[in-house]
């Protein structure tokens, strides 16, 4: 599964929510999940984050435990929703 975890007040996550938005259009199942004013969508971010970005946007892919941290071009978030392995930025 796809989630993308956002803040509501977040310019970042704002930047990239009409990417996700375009992505969920064309048929590609992601979950939007905003973590500034529901708890329970926090811990499970701190859950899945596991230390290694520590805030929003964040997108996971549970399948194979990809993540793109912060705001990122439209290629990459591409390749994470496709599953493609991920190189380092």
């Amino acid at each position: 599964m796809l989630f993308f975890y956002y803040g509501e007040e977040c310019p970042h996550c704002h930047d990239m929510m009409p990417l996700v938005d375009t992505l969920i259009q064309e048929g590609i199942e992601i979950t939007k999940l905003e973590t500034w004013h529901n708890e329970e969508h926090a811990k499970q971010l701190e859950g899945v984050d596991k230390g290694r970005c520590g805030g929003v946007p964040y997108f996971y892919n549970s399948k194979n435990d990809q993540f793109i941290c912060g705001s990122a071009p439209e290629e990459r978030v591409r390749a994470w929703a496709q599953g493609k392995e991920l190189t380092e930025e």
